[in-house]
C-alpha cells in the first residue's frame, strides 16, 4: 500500500493534485502556532510553582532578582531578562514572576516546533487542517513531556530560555533550507549567528544548534563558506551577541549579594584600574571556562559510555510517564518503547518527504542525543541501575533536564511518526487513487481520517500520566523549609550549612522574601573557595527584625555585633591554604570549648569554621545546620552542641542534660522547650509537607526526611520529659510528612506505632550516638 503525498486539493473528483511549487507556496500557520503557545503556557501557569523549589531554583532567582552572578559561568542574559520579570507587574511575588518566564520560555518554543511540524508536512499533506493537526501533535507531546513540563513550571535553571533560543533558531534555519539563495538568506544566517551568541550568555547549549546550521549550510548551498564578507558578519553577529558577559566584572565590582565566583580584580569598589587588569581577566576566565568544577577531558570517562546511553534512556522512560514510585515499571517501559518507534518513524518519514530540512534537523537530534551524551560525560545518574548501589561514581542528582532540548525536539519527531500512524490506519477506511505525476497513490478521505482518528488519543498520554509528577501548584514547602531553618536561628547567629538545598533556598529567603537576612550563613563547600570567604569577611551586619522574628525570640535581648565573622583580611584569606594535615593531637580551644579535629586533613572551610569560632563566638552564636549530619563531631565539637529545632546550637560550655536537655539515644543533647516552641509556633514546612502526594526528586528528599527524623526525636524528648500529649502531637505529625512522601515503611511507623520510643528502636532517630569525651585525661 503506497501512503498519499502531498496534493493540493483542485478537483471534486479526487479533492487533491500537486502544484509542482506548493512549497514555495506555503504560509506558515502563525494563528494555529500563536493559539497552540497560548494554551499550553495557560497549561503552565495552571501547574506553575507559586515560589522557589529545590536545586538551584533559589539561586536563580535570587540572582536575577538583585542582579547578581549566579555559578559559574554566571548566565549574564538570563539575570538581565530575570531581572526584567522579577520587577514587571505580572504575579504576585517576586518567584512566581520569574517562574512565568520559564512557562513563557517553553510556550513560545512550542509554538516553534509547530511551524517546524506544519513545515515538514508541507511535502507530505495537502490540506492546511492536516498539517496544522500534525503540528498540534508536536505541541501535545513535546509540551507535556515530563522534564519539559516540570521545568516550564519552575524557573530552575536557565534551560528553558536557552530552549526558546533553540527553538526559534530552528525555525530560522529550516526556513533559510527552504530558499538558501532567497533574498533573506544572508540576513537568516547572520541573525541565527547573533541568536547563537546570545544563546551562549544564557546557556553553553545555545550552541547546540551551531553543528546542525553548518552541517545545513554544507549540504544546502556549499558556495556559502566561500563567502568570506557574509562570514565576517556571521563572526561579527556571534561575537556581538556574548557581549552579555562584559556585564559581569562590572556589576561583581559592585558586590551584589550573590556574586559566586567574583569575576574582577577590586576588592572594594568599581575602579578602572582593577576592573581592566590581569587580575579580572583570569578570575573572569577562570568562572567562564567552569574552573572551579574540575570536571575530566572527554577522553577520561566518568562511566562506560554504555551506561551514559543507559543513563538518557532511563530519562526517555520518565518522558512519557513518570513512574517515580515504581508502581508501573511494565506500562512506562511499553510506553518508551512505543515512542521511540514513533521517533524514528517520524524521522524516517522526514527525510523521505523534506530532505532539505531534514539535512538540519537530522544533525541537530543527532547533536541533541548521542553528541551532547557523549559530551557531558556523566557519572552514573543518580536513579540509574539502583542494584549497582555506591560500588559506582554517581551524579548528586537527576540529570534529565540537560536533555530538556533533546526530549521537547524530539516532539517533532514524534508527531510525524504519530501523523504517519494516523494516516496509514486511515487509508483502511476508504482512500482515492490519486495521480501524481507517473506515480499513483492513496490518499484517505476526510472521514477515513475522521474514523481513525481516535488512534491520535495516544498524544495525550503524557498530558495525563504526567500531571501529577509534573504539576507544582501548591507546592510552598521549600520556602517554609528555609523559613523554618533560619528561624531555629538565634538573632544575628551564624549558620553552617553543606549544599546545595540546605543553602540556596536561604539565599532566596533572605535576599528576595527579606527573611532573617541578620543570619550570616556559611555553606562548608563554598568556604574552600577565595571569593565566598571575601563575600563573608565584605557582609553588612543587618538589623534584626524582631517584629518580623518568632515571637520566641522576642523576649530576648539581641546586641548587634560588629563586623565581620572571619576577623581576616583579603589578603590573608586568599593565602590559606586549600587543605594541610591535621597534626597530631591538635586540638583548638576556646575558653572552656576544647575541640579535637576527627580528620586526616582540615580542609580551607573546615579551618574558617574554626576562625569564627575563635572571632566571632559566642557574640554571634554558632548554629549547625542539621542536614550538616556528623560535621560537629568531625569537628570535635559534639559533646558541645544541642539539637535546637533544625539546627545544632554550639554552647559555651559542655552539655550538661538535665531541665530543658535530654539526651536522646542516636541523636546526642535537644533543648526539648525550645525544639518544641520552633516545631509548634515557627515552623511551616511541617503542614505544606504533609499535604504534599509524594515527592518526585528522590536525590532531595532529605530535607522532608529531615523533618520526619526531627519530628521523631524530639517526639522522643517530649515523652522521656513525660509531655505525652505533645509528644503523640509531634510524633503524628512526623509521620503524616512520612505519609505524604510516601516513606512510612521505610522509616518503619508501620513497626514502631507506639510512644515512648525506646532506645535504640528501629526508628528516623537513629542518626548519630553521642561518642564518649575524649577530651578529658
Amino acid at each position: 500500500m503506497t501512503v498519499a503525498a502531498t496534493a493540493s486539493a483542485t478537483t471534486a473528483a479526487s479533492g487533491a493534485t500537486r502544484a509542482a511549487s506548493a512549497d514555495l507556496d506555503y504560509r506558515p500557520s502563525y494563528l494555529a502556532a500563536a493559539i497552540a503557545a497560548v494554551v499550553t503556557f495557560v497549561l503552565y501557569v495552571v501547574t506553575l510553582a507559586p515560589t522557589t523549589s529545590m536545586w538551584d531554583t533559589s539561586e536563580y532567582i535570587a540572582a536575577a532578582y538583585v542582579l547578581g552572578i549566579p555559578h559559574p559561568p554566571g548566565n549574564p542574559f538570563f539575570v538581565l531578562i530575570g531581572r526584567v520579570f522579577a520587577i514587571l507587574p505580572i504575579a504576585p511575588s517576586v518567584a512566581m514572576r520569574i517562574n512565568v518566564l520559564a512557562a513563557l520560555s517553553s510556550a513560545v518554543s512550542a509554538m516553534f516546533w509547530f511551524l517546524v511540524t506544519e513545515r515538514v508536512l508541507v511535502q507530505w499533506m495537502p490540506r492546511r487542517w492536516q498539517r496544522i493537526v500534525g503540528g498540534s501533535l508536536a505541541v501535545l507531546i513535546g509540551a507535556t513531556a515530563f522534564t519539559v513540563w516540570n521545568q516550564s513550571v519552575v524557573n530552575e535553571k536557565v534551560y528553558t530560555v536557552s530552549l526558546v533560543g533553540l527553538a526559534i533558531i530552528c525555525w530560522l534555519t529550516v526556513r533559510w533550507c527552504d530558499d538558501p539563495e532567497g533574498p533573506l538568506a544572508d540576513r537568516l544566517l547572520v541573525l541565527v549567528a547573533y541568536l547563537l551568541g546570545l544563546g551562549y550568555t544564557n546557556h553553553m547549549a545555545g550552541m547546540l544548534a551551531a553543528p546542525a546550521v553548518g552541517m545545513a549550510v554544507l549540504i544546502r548551498r556549499p558556495q556559502t563558506l566561500l563567502r568570506w564578507k557574509l562570514l565576517v558578519a556571521c563572526a561579527a553577529a556571534l561575537v556581538f551577541g556574548l557581549t552579555p558577559f562584559a556585564t559581569q566584572p562590572i556589576r561583581a565590582a559592585h558586590f551584589p549579594a550573590i556574586n559566586e565566583g567574583e569575576p574582577t580584580g577590586c576588592v572594594t569598589e568599581l575602579k578602572a584600574d582593577c576592573t581592566f587588569s590581569q587580575l579580572t581577566y583570569d578570575r573572569f576566565m577562570y568562572n567562564f571556562n567552569r574552573g572551579q568544577y574540575g570536571k575530566p577531558e572527554l577522553s577520561e570517562r566518568q562511566a562506560p559510555f554504555t551506561a551514559q546511553l543507559g543513563m538518557y534512556w532511563l530519562y526517555f522512560k520518565w518522558q512519557w510517564l513518570r513512574d517515580a514510585y515504581n508502581e508501573n515499571p511494565g506500562l512506562q517501559n511499553g510506553l518508551a518503547v512505543f515512542y521511540f518507534i514513533l521517533v524514528i518513524l517520524g524521522g524516517w518519514m522526514h527525510f523521505k518527504k523534506d530532505r532539505r530540512s531534514f539535512w538540519f534537523f537530522g544533525p541537530l537530534v543527532f547533536t541533541m542525543t548521542l553528541g551532547l551524551i557523549f559530551y557531558l560525560n556523566f557519572k552514573y545518574g543518580h536513579s540509574q541501575a539502583p542494584d549497582l548501589g555506591d560500588s559506582v561514581p554517581r551524579e548528586v542528582r537527576d540529570r534529565d533536564y540537560f536533555y530538556l532540548w533533546s526530549f521537547s525536539a524530539l516532539s517533532v519527531w514524534a508527531a510525524l511518526g504519530l501523523f504517519y500512524l494516523w494516516e496509514t490506519v486511515a487509508t483502511l477506511f476508504g482512500a482515492d487513487e490519486v495521480k501524481l505525476g507517473k506515480e499513483t497513490v492513496l490518499e484517505p478521505r476526510t472521514r477515513s481520517f475522521a474514523m481513525a482518528s481516535p488512534l491520535l488519543a495516544v498524544a495525550f498520554i503524557p498530558l495525563f500520566g504526567n500531571w501529577t509528577q509534573a504539576s507544582r501548584a501548591g507546592q510552598t514547602d521549600t520556602t517554609d523549609f528555609a523559613r523554618d531553618l533560619l528561624n531555629s536561628v538565634e538573632p544575628y547567629g551564624i549558620l553552617i550549612t553543606v549544599g546545595d538545598n540546605d543553602t540556596f533556598p536561604l539565599w532566596y529567603a533572605q535576599e528576595v522574601e527579606g527573611i532573617r537576612k541578620d543570619v550570616v550563613i556559611a555553606n562548608t563547600s563554598l568556604l574552600n573557595t577565595d571569593w565566598y570567604v571575601r563575600q563573608l569577611i565584605r557582609r553588612p551586619v543587618y538589623e534584626y527584625d524582631a517584629a518580623a522574628g518568632p515571637e520566641i525570640y522576642r523576649s530576648g535581648q539581641w546586641k548587634k555585633p560588629s563586623g565581620s565573622p572571619i576577623r581576616m583580611t583579603f589578603d590573608e584569606a586568599d593565602a590559606l591554604p586549600l587543605a594541610i594535615a591535621t597534626p597530631e593531637n591538635a586540638a583548638f580551644q576556646k575558653d572552656a570549648i576544647v575541640a579535637q579535629p576527627r580528620l586526616p586533613q582540615l580542609m580551607k572551610a573546615d579551618q574558617l569554621v574554626y576562625f569564627m569560632l575563635r572571632d566571632a563566638f559566642p557574640e554571634r552564636g554558632i548554629f549547625f545546620s542539621r542536614t550538616a549530619g556528623g560535621y560537629p563531631y568531625e569537628l570535635g565539637l559534639e559533646r558541645y552542641t544541642v539539637t535546637h529545632g533544625m539546627t545544632k546550637k554550639l554552647l559555651t560550655q559542655q552539655v550538661v542534660p538535665g531541665g530543658d536537655i535530654a539526651l536522646i539515644p542516636g541523636e546526642g543533647a535537644v533543648d526539648v522547650r525550645r525544639s518544641y516552641e520552633l516545631w509548634s509556633k515557627v515552623f511551616t514546612a511541617t503542614k505544606s509537607l504533609a499535604a504534599r502526594d509524594g515527592w518526585v526528586d528522590d536525590a532531595s528528599v532529605g530535607i522532608p526526611d529531615l523533618y520526619v527524623i526531627s519530628g521523631v526525636t524530639l517526639a522522643e524528648a517530649l515523652a522521656q520529659s513525660g509531655a505525652m500529649e505533645q509528644s503523640k502531637a509531634v510524633y503524628e505529625q512526623s509521620k503524616s510528612i512520612a505519609a505524604a512522601m510516601r516513606r512510612t515503611q521505610m522509616f518503619g511507623f508501620d513497626r514502631q506505632p507506639q510512644l515512648p520510643i525506646a532506645p535504640g528502636a528501629d526508628t528516623a532517630a537513629q542518626q548519630l550516638q553521642l561518642p564518649a569525651d575524649t577530651t578529658r585525661k
